[in-house]
């Protein structure tokens, strides 16, 4: 019998051998299902010359082909769907910048499902019933808002359903409701941070205590000048819509290790990006899932373009995922050298002078590509200091990175900001060759 006072719950209680057992089962019932009421899966799975009764052990995943969010959306709106519109209770959809959205679709069970996990992501982070919820990622189409709210209920929390924007209302809110938790991105976080200050009231001030981050890479710097001025506990929260929303994998408070994965009902993988060969457990590359208890749309092996690495579990017996450290279609090329935008986070956090917001500009001059780090000088920094911020931002990604780059150090909140995911990369190369 489990402790009285320990909150998790049964699955997070499972033995390995009983973990292992439970993701076989699932994942062959979840293969059945997509083969028999995706049209899709059964042609994808049909042209790979694999059937579901062909996965007799996890390892037997690997012989089955990839989805892509290229797949999902050539299915555009419904033909991913593994049952009848009738049963869809809720849809949500990517931003379709690039072309058509993904639409995803839930049953009343994936909703439950998602509340559970969100739950019990929550509950990793600290968070327990009774608790204020300031939920400020973006509600609608977006998984991130509604995710986490309908999770923070149904771990018994009352919600303020903030969404994002209105940035000064937002501030007020968090003093006058006092809030314990919030769960926002994290680069909104930092503009939440600098309107505080802007109105002279402390963060540390505040009645919050934990902050709920994800819908985008971040880094541990960036951890660190979070927790320092809010004086806060910062953890990750993962997920994306093509396979739940938030609540796939989560940060717990106890550790801050990286996300513990929720293994009972997303089965992942690491894949060489390039050759789509299963790494083993301790090598980066490119995050795959599956799903084991979806209805609505179960997705299998699914190329999340996030690059990361499966470790073992510590605060639970699930294996944990490190922070995304960017994503594999993210990556610039600049002049034979591999660049992410984490890696120039890390160096804008650490130099002295420059707020942590930046915007990473890529042109073409000639055949010659070229990269302008923009960073926004701190409000208090002397005019004096940008020189050398920038001179500083050079060398430290010279060093670091072996690139050279050009440095800009901008006015305070002249860059644009974003409610949501930050844009970090603003590609003007096919414009210059034009």
């Amino acid at each position: 019998m489990a402790d009285a006072t320990d909150l998790r719950d049964a699955g997070e209680r499972l033995g390995p051998d009983e973990l292992r057992a439970l993701q076989l089962e699932r994942l062959r019932a979840s293969l059945r299902h997509a083969y028999d009421h995706v049209p899709f899966y059964r042609e994808s799975f049909d042209k790979a010359g694999v059937h579901p009764e062909d996965c007799r052990s996890l390892p037997d995943l690997a012989h089955f082909p990839f989805t892509t969010k290229a797949d999902l959306r050539a299915n555009y709106p419904y033909g991913m769907f593994a049952v009848p519109r009738e049963r869809i209770r809720r849809l949500h959809a990517s931003s379709g910048t690039t072309g058509h959205p993904t639409v995803v679709g839930y049953t009343d069970n994936d909703l439950s499902m998602w509340a559970d996990m969100v739950a019990r992501s929550l509950r990793a982070a600290g968070t327990r019933p009774g608790d204020i919820v300031h939920v400020a990622y973006g509600y609608g189409l977006f998984t991130g808002g509604l995710g986490a709210h309908y999770g923070a209920e149904r771990l018994g929390c009352t919600v303020v359903p903030a969404s994002g924007g209105m940035t000064a209302r937002q501030v007020q809110l968090i003093r006058d409701l006092e809030p314990t938790v919030i769960m926002v991105t994290p680069s909104y976080m930092l503009t939440l941070l600098d309107e505080f200050e802007r109105q002279g009231v402390d963060p540390r001030t505040t009645s919050l205590r934990a902050g709920v981050f994800g819908a985008e890479p971040w880094t541990e710097q960036m951890r660190r000048e979070i927790e320092e001025r809010f004086g806060i506990d910062a953890v990750d929260i993962y997920g994306l819509s093509e396979v739940i929303g938030p609540g796939v994998a989560q940060e717990c408070v106890e550790t801050k290790d990286g996300l513990t994965v929720w293994e009972d009902h997303f089965y992942p993988e690491v894949v060489d990006p390039i050759t789509g060969e299963v790494l083993p457990d301790g090598e980066q590359g490119e995050l795959v899932f599956t799903s084991l208890t979806k209805e609505a749309m179960p997705i299998v092996r699914y190329r999340t373009r996030d690059l990361t690495r499966l470790l073992p579990g510590t605060a639970r017996v699930f294996r944990r995922m490190e922070k995304v450290t960017g994503r594999s279609d993210d990556m610039v090329i600049l002049r034979g050298v591999n660049l992410f935008p984490t890696q120039i986070e890390e160096i804008v956090l650490r130099t002295p002078g420059v707020a942590p917001h930046f915007q990473l500009r890529l042109t073409r001059e000639g055949r010659l590509d070229s990269l302008t780090v923009r960073a926004e000088a701190r409000p208090d920094a002397p005019s004096q200091t940008r020189e050398a911020a920038a001179r500083s931002i050079v060398a430290a990604v010279k060093d670091g990175i072996g690139v050279s780059v050009d440095v800009e150090i901008v006015d305070p909140e002249s860059l644009e900001r974003s409610v949501g995911k930050i844009r970090r990369i603003v590609d003007l190369r096919s414009r210059d060759a034009g």
